[in-house]
Formats: C-alpha cells, sequence, structure tokens
C-alpha cells in the first residue's frame, strides 16, 4: 500500500515541480523518507518507477553536454554517467532519450551537423540544374553551421573512425546527406550537365574542400587574419566545383 501512494504522490508532485526532493514525495505520501529508500533506493529509481519523460530541456542539455564531452575526451571515452551529471538528468532520463552513445552521437550529428540542411535543399530544388542548386547546398549547409564551424572537427574524426559506437552516425550520414547528393549528381551526369566520372569522387571533390576550410578556419583567422564570412567561402568553393565539373567537349561529342 505505501508503494502506491509513494507512486501517486510522486506523479502529482514531479509533474508540478520534476525538482522535488524525496522529501518532498515522502511529505506528500505521508511517509517517512527511510519507507521510500526501502520501497525504490534512490530519486533515480523512483523516477523510472513513476516513467516520467525527462523535462523538456533536457534534450538540449545532454547534447550540449555530450559535444563538449566529446571534443575533450573522444567518443571512445565519453561516459553517460558523466553526460547525465553534467546535464543535470539522471541515468534513467538520459538512457530514455537516447539508449546509448552510438544513438547519442547519432543525435549530434542531427543537432549540429548540416545533414538534415542539405538533404531539404537538394530535395527542394532536385529538379533545377546545378549552377542553381549547387550554390544553395553550400549557403544551407554555412548557415546551418552558424557559428559552429570548430564542431565539424569533433564530429567529423569522431564519425570517420572505426568505433562501433560511430557506425550508427555513419550509416546517417550515407543514408542521408550522402546519398541524397549522390543521387542528384548522378541524375545531373546522365543529363549530361555535369562532367563524367565516379559520383561518388565528385561528391569528394565538393566537400573535401568545405570540410577543408572548415578545419583550418580557426587557424587562418589567428594566424593571417583570415575574415570572409563562412556563407562566402562555401558559395566560392561550390563555384569552383561547378567550373570543374562541367562537361567535357569529348563528353558532349559522346552524347
Amino acid at each position: 500500500m505505501d508503494r502506491e501512494a509513494v507512486l501517486a504522490a510522486a506523479r502529482a508532485m514531479l509533474a508540478r515541480d520534476r525538482g522535488a526532493s524525496l522529501r518532498d514525495v515522502a511529505s506528500a505520501a505521508r511517509v517517512s523518507r527511510a519507507t521510500i529508500y526501502r520501497l525504490f533506493g534512490s530519486r533515480e529509481e523512483l523516477l523510472r518507477a513513476v516513467d516520467l519523460e525527462p523535462d523538456p530541456d533536457a534534450r538540449q542539455r545532454v547534447l550540449a553536454t555530450a559535444l563538449e564531452l566529446v571534443g575533450r575526451d573522444g567518443l571512445g571515452r565519453l561516459s553517460m554517467d558523466e553526460v547525465a551529471a553534467a546535464a543535470g538528468v539522471s541515468r534513467a532520463s538520459l538512457y530514455r532519450l537516447f539508449p546509448g552513445k552510438a544513438a547519442l552521437f547519432r543525435e549530434l550529428l542531427v543537432a549540429f551537423s548540416p545533414v538534415e540542411a542539405v538533404v531539404a535543399t537538394v530535395e527542394r530544388l532536385r529538379d533545377r540544374p546545378p549552377s542553381e542548386v549547387v550554390p544553395e547546398v553550400a549557403r544551407a549547409a554555412a548557415r546551418a553551421l552558424g557559428g559552429r564551424a570548430g564542431i565539424v572537427r569533433t564530429l567529423v574524426f569522431e564519425a570517420t573512425g572505426a568505433s562501433e559506437d560511430a557506425a550508427e552516425a555513419v550509416g546517417y550520414l550515407v543514408g542521408g546527406a550522402v546519398a541524397t547528393v549522390l543521387g542528384y549528381v548522378v541524375e545531373q551526369m546522365a543529363a549530361g550537365r555535369l562532367r563524367a566520372m565516379h559520383p561518388m569522387l565528385a561528391v569528394q571533390l565538393l566537400v573535401g574542400p568545405i570540410l577543408l576550410h572548415l578545419i583550418t578556419r580557426g587557424v587562418a583567422e589567428r594566424a593571417i587574419g583570415f575574415a570572409v564570412p563562412l556563407e562566402d567561402v562555401a558559395v566560392e568553393l561550390a563555384e569552383q566545383w561547378l567550373r570543374a565539373m562541367r562537361p567535357s567537349r569529348r563528353d558532349e561529342d559522346a552524347d
């Protein structure tokens, strides 16, 4: 009977105040704190029993905390317990949001990389020629990154590593932005609007210089005062890619 009374009191109180203490719950349930500890062992276990969803800001706090810790220690050394403590959520709440490191890292890519913006732009403009689409993709990626260019170093390094925790994130990248851009490039090559070559090499030719710029941007700013806006850089590199990918006379004659 005590267990049901505590759970009922906890549901009512934590719905109003998610920061309520065990003392508060005990008072509302009219039992001692010792009784709650005997029944549940800890506040975390009580929250799991109540099965409350984490507070609305918990997800963003966890992602911001995890990004900082991955940047400091790398994905392999990331501790889910440390993420939970630093983000101010219970371990149970953390695992309800992200079942493990693989899922957490995938969501870091969703939140802080330009993948979603790139996919949306290509899908929106898919029937347009590369001269229109590619610069818009570059602009969308630059805007999505905003002032977070430094984050790219961490995400790219971890996503291209060999760890099992990064495998889900790599699948997200390959199945999202890479597959979408590859599909568009293949279509445009078939239509004779882009130079014929292996489409994966064409995508790497586009993405590689932009990634290199993002990775070295901080050094360039400090060393030589480089101050060109990221969006302008991305568009200029995209324009250079378009020049390099113009069909050659030989391609046109073959058609």
